[in-house]
């Protein structure tokens, strides 16, 4: 059979991209390495998967080129993604922060969205379908892969590359699409684990152990961001929505600082308390808004059992510092076995932002995680891979 392009990877941007390229009228065929497609989807949320979110704009990702999303967002809107899958029966229920969960439906659902519509428009997928060597040959990409034990080779004119990153390898994730793209002289952004849980070691590792399975309402930030989401207290660190974002811009040997009460003021709380009770201990105070665990965890840091009318002015000091300027120094992350995605990438320099082709490698396309483009946790890397493959589409 006759392909228009061979797409190598059935995650969201490759299966996104085939069905966009069958109601087009092309021909592709899809290589997955796994046994089954969407295998990042079917565990994304949960396995409820948080395919979207209501508010994406390119704010919301990291690249060394923060604008070369827009062009993929204005051909592809969040509209467009709660329409398509509205039009095949996932109606989304919003959750915390614009995140669009399937209502009553989940992950294998919108699998299914993709594999149904493929079977119906012809469009192949081959899984545990293994790619071993990729050559041009007069503006035809010829593409090796192994099935079965068996070798074979499929040709078209165009290629895509939608492997992934790095995270999850027991999820078959591999560095293809980098060690393609640097074979062909491609720059590379460095990568990292990204949306991942951070390690705490050294004379605070106890500390931090003792208080596993806490989680607080905070705003954790940096010099480059901030969110305000629960933190999770676990034995080797922290974990939690809030983590998970800031680790996206944190780098090894950096600190962090948290807020533990964060739209109020613990001085203003203090002295309005003093007026009414001054008699009370600071605990008890703490205990209002805090586990007794987690108040008692902090008498490393204040006197608990003194009474707020007691403290002194450095002990004040030093409760604004604990509950407002909480700094933390992480030892590193958790890496790729946890992360949610990769930062970093093929550079985007390297790429067309209308339409995603390599600069140096005619007719080939790059799209979701493997590119410079990663996005805050909450629906907003499938709006990336929902794009990214509507736009390969397009072209192919």
């Amino acid at each position: 059979m006759a392909y228009d392009a061979i797409i190598i990877g059935a995650g969201a941007c490759g299966l996104m991209c085939a069905v966009q390229a069958g109601f087009l009228g092309k021909k592709v065929i899809v290589l997955e390495k796994n046994d089954k497609p969407g295998a990042k989807i079917l565990i994304s949320g949960g396995g409820r998967c948080n395919y979207t979110n209501i508010g994406a704009t390119h704010e919301q990702f990291i690249s060394a080129n923060e604008h070369f999303v827009k062009s993929a967002f204005k051909q592809w809107t969040v509209e467009d993604s709660i329409n398509f899958f509205e039009t095949y029966g996932i109606y989304g229920a919003e959750k915390t922060l614009g995140q669009l969960f399937p209502e009553g439906k989940n992950a294998k659902d919108v699998v299914n969205v993709f594999t149904s519509l493929c079977e119906e428009m012809g469009q192949q997928i081959l899984c545990n379908a293994e790619v071993t060597s990729i050559n041009n040959n007069d503006g035809e990409y010829q593409v090796n892969y192994r099935i079965n034990q068996k070798e074979k080779t499929i040709a078209a004119p165009k290629l895509v590359i939608a492997t992934g990153g790095l995270p999850i390898p027991k999820m078959g994730a591999t560095d293809f699409a980098l060690k393609f793209a640097r074979k062909h002289a491609l720059n590379i952004v460095e990568t990292a684990p990204a949306l991942v849980p951070l390690t705490i070691t050294g004379k605070d590792e106890d500390w931090f152990a003792q208080l596993s399975g806490n989680s607080v309402f905070c705003k954790v930030s940096n010099e480059e961001a901030s969110f305000e989401e629960n933190i999770l207290f676990t034995h080797w660190g922290l974990s939690g929505p809030a983590i998970l974002q800031i680790s996206s811009y944190w780098r090894r040997g950096q600190e962090i600082n948290i807020d533990l009460l964060p739209n109020e003021n613990i001085l203003q709380i203090l002295s309005t308390e003093r007026q009414h009770n001054g008699r009370i201990q600071l605990s008890t105070l703490l205990n209002r808004f805090y586990t007794k665990k987690f108040t008692d965890a902090l008498g490393k840091f204040l006197p608990l059992s003194k009474t707020i009318a007691d403290l002194t002015k450095a002990e004040m000091e030093a409760l604004e510092q604990t509950i407002h300027y909480f700094k933390v120094k992480p030892a590193g992350d958790k890496g790729y076995d946890k992360a949610e995605v990769m930062r970093g990438g093929i550079d985007t320099n390297e790429l067309s932002s209308k339409t995603l082709e390599s600069k140096k490698l005619i007719g080939c396309y790059f799209g979701g995680e493997c590119v410079d483009v990663t996005g805050w946790l909450g629906g907003y890397n499938f709006q990336w891979a929902w794009a990214s493959g509507y736009v390969i589409a397009q072209c192919i």
